[in-house]
């Protein structure tokens, strides 16, 4: 049968065609004019980038491959690592947050939720999954990421990826080696492929076997080449190693920088505007730089992603009334009291600080204490109308509460000394980490073109004036012009002001607990001591407050773990320029780095306490191989104390190469009610031991005498060493 539209591409599946033929007869029928409109965004440069900046990119998604005459509805872009961000949806606790959870099946259903949102908006394609490993805490964007570990970072992205993908395409990102923010347009990164292939790709690997539908390329550059038009990376490795069957679209606006390259390279769609291709990929094909074979890949690529998702988007998509949903909500507090982690639980009089008696006077004292500190302002920022800060969720769970913004810190300890507990609220905004839009290399402004189509500025007019309102939340008029501020960090600590207030609280009364709102690690050797209790809620999403105090009151006992290492100081970590133009990653960072130097975290990699104990008997312990299948890890977690909890068991590696870094290889959370015993197994693939060789460029099977390692923490002393033979 003729294929002449999308409609028709779809009944040949179905007919029993195969989805690449398809594909392929649909690309063949179309105009050389209409394929090429499919290899960038549908909306003009200059109406669009006006739009942005008056919030537009929370009003309607970023079309793209949009080809009306033959039914093609292509794809329409919206982000979402903390929710949809298109219209006032719910806002979930940061990813960094959810890495915290160390739980996958949370994940999954917070993708879930997030995805029926996004599709209720009209988008069905999205970048909430991010995975860029957490090379350095300062990184300004780490509160995107799960954790510093690939592994874990791999597994709670799958994890979103599956719940995403019930009701929208999914694109992972930022493919690859990007951890850095204010350098981003213009750092190389020098990395070689052992260090590649073993900690900055393999968690993109696991989104890929997951079946993602879309990657994003990086901004930076690797090993000479920028990411968006890097053939090693598009073609290589996620296509002829790997056998992604998706496409590939380019990070935002200087996501590529030149037509001809990005095609040719692998780069399917420039996102999200008719910019560089638009204007120089005709003379590209006329003087043979790229192919018209290179275009309908491009375009076949696309189109059969649309179709091998056809049933997921074509089923009906909730009513937009789902945004902000009832059952989102109460996800979103169980997401944020899952995740704050319990860093230190002193006793004062006998008794450990925390929980706290509900019916307790508590003073509530910080500058953010009474804020909606959701995070990130940048592409990620949710404009969630119904948000609860830490103040309102105290003062629903506690008898009194007392509130001081902190401002004048010896007043703030005459309230907290009249209080049976005092709650200090410290950390960072938007105003210190986040995306970075800032000066940028003039050079990029050439990018641009000359002016827009008239014709295709009037369309996008129309659209606009047609679109759902979205309501601007008041906290967003406080913050100055700009997309975002945030950036790299230029300390790991806490600012001056809430290390000064931390100091006059905790003298003023012995049961201080801080709480630390921050996307990544924070240095906290001048204070820490000087209070019983410490956690780190994050940024909570729209029910921070609620979730940390069903926490601090003991409705929810602790079990987040860190989904990093927390340093003693700075210079326990590698270096970190936030303005390098050119860097070399290598494979030691976070707890890696820190066990390779034997350098004590202030706490380690996988680390938190309870409310109960937990202890993970040695003699309880097996590694079995199979003979064709996994490693298998069993024992049995107990809980040694008087309340029901979950603990999480972690599984490590030592590989016979001593100066490989040691790997974590498997984790199982583990519900164990007080005073009882459960069992748990991981199973470990073979291949999770497997180590790249770089003359072979390819893998080599896992040989000889490794280390397998059951712990509660990297650093626990408690852990118990299995060895085993493979050959």
């Amino acid at each position: 049968m003729a294929i002449t539209t999308f409609d028709d591409a779809r009944a040949a599946v179905r007919a029993g065609t195969s989805i690449d033929d398809a594909a392929a007869g649909l690309v063949a029928s179309m105009t050389p004019e209409e394929r090429l409109w499919c290899l960038d965004g549908d909306q003009p440069t200059w109406a669009g980038l006006g739009s942005l900046g008056s919030g537009g990119y929370h009003r309607s998604p970023f079309p793209a491959a949009q080809v009306e005459r033959i039914g093609l509805d292509g794809v329409a872009f919206a982000d979402g690592p903390r929710g949809c961000v298109i219209g006032n949806a719910t806002a979930f606790p940061v990813s960094m947050a959810r890495g915290a959870t160390w739980d996958p099946d949370l994940e999954e259903r917070i993708g879930d939720a997030i995805g029926r949102e996004l599709r209720a908006a009209g988008a069905n394609l999205t970048g909430a999954v991010c995975i860029n490993v957490l090379r350095h805490p300062a990184w300004g964007r780490a509160q995107e990421t799960y954790g510093e570990d690939p592994f874990l970072v791999g597994e709670l992205g799958a994890a979103l990826t599956r719940g995403l993908q019930g009701h929208v395409l999914a694109c992972v990102k930022h493919f690859a080696c990007n951890s850095m923010e204010n350098a981003r347009f213009t750092v190389d990164v020098t990395v070689d492929e052992v260090a590649l292939h073993e900690v900055y790709l393999p968690h993109f690997k696991r989104i890929v076997d997951e079946g993602v539908a879309s990657v994003m390329s990086a901004y930076n550059s690797v090993n000479g080449e920028w990411a968006g038009q890097s053939r090693a990376l598009l073609t290589d490795v996620l296509r002829d190693e790997w056998g992604f069957e998706g496409f590939v679209i380019s990070d935002w606006i200087f996501g590529m920088r030149d037509a001809a390259t990005s095609v040719t390279a692998g780069l399917d769609v420039e996102m999200p505007y008719r910019m560089v291709r638009a204007q120089h990929l005709p003379d590209a094909l006329e003087r043979g730089d790229a192919s018209w074979d290179d275009v309908d890949r491009s375009v076949r690529r696309i189109v059969a992603t649309l179709l091998r998702f056809d049933e997921v988007l074509s089923a009906p998509a909730s009513p937009r009334s789902i945004l902000g949903a009832p059952e989102h909500r109460a996800l979103a507090r169980e997401a944020a009291a899952r995740s704050v982690v319990l860093l230190r639980n002193e006793s004062v009089d006998g008794t450990p600080v925390l929980p706290l008696d509900p019916s307790a006077s508590v003073a509530v004292v910080g500058r953010l204490a009474d804020r909606v500190n959701l995070g990130d302002g940048g592409s990620s920022d949710v404009w969630d109308l119904d948000c609860h800060t830490v103040l309102d969720g105290l003062r629903d769970a506690v008898g009194t509460v007392t509130h001081d913004d902190g401002s004048d810190p010896d007043r703030a300890a005459s309230v907290a000394a009249g209080a049976d507990v005092a709650l200090v609220v410290v950390g960072y905004t938007f105003l210190d980490e986040g995306e970075y839009i800032g000066s940028t290399d003039p050079a990029l402004t050439k990018l641009f073109p000359p002016a827009d189509d008239p014709e295709l500025v009037a369309r996008f007019e129309a659209a606009n004036a047609a679109l759902a309102p979205t309501e601007q939340p008041e906290r967003i008029g406080e913050r100055p012009g700009g997309f975002s501020v945030g950036g790299d960090r230029t300390s790991l600590r806490l600012l001056d002001e809430d290390v000064a207030l931390i100091r006059a609280v905790a003298a003023a009364n012995p049961r201080t607990v801080v709480a630390i709102q921050a996307g990544s690690a924070v240095v906290m050797s001048e204070w820490a001591e000087l209070v019983p209790g410490i956690v780190q809620p994050w940024y909570g999403g729209c029910q921070a407050g609620p979730g940390l105090a069903d926490v601090l009151v003991g409705d929810v006992v602790p079990s987040a773990r860190l989904p990093f290492s927390v340093p003693a100081d700075e210079s326990d970590l590698p270096p970190f320029d936030r303005d390098a133009t050119s860097f070399t990653y290598d494979r030691w960072h976070g707890w890696w780095h820190l066990r390779r130097t034997g350098t004590a975290p202030a706490y380690p990699f996988g680390f938190g306490l309870s409310y109960t104990t937990f202890e993970v008997p040695g003699d309880d312990v097996a590694v079995e191989v199979a003979s064709d299948g996994p490693v298998v890890v069993t024992g049995t977690v107990r809980n040694t104390g008087d309340r029901d909890g979950a603990d999480v068991v972690q599984v490590y590696g030592r590989l016979p190469d001593t100066e490989a870094p040691e790997r974590l290889l498997g984790f199982a959370r583990v519900e164990v009610p007080a005073g009882g015993s459960v069992p748990f197994r991981v199973e470990v693939p073979v291949d999770r031991l497997a180590t790249r060789d770089p003359a072979a460029h390819a893998w080599a099977a896992p040989k000889g005498t490794y280390v397998i390692t059951v712990a509660r923490h990297a650093a626990d002393p408690a852990a118990t060493e299995r060895r085993i033979d493979l050959v």
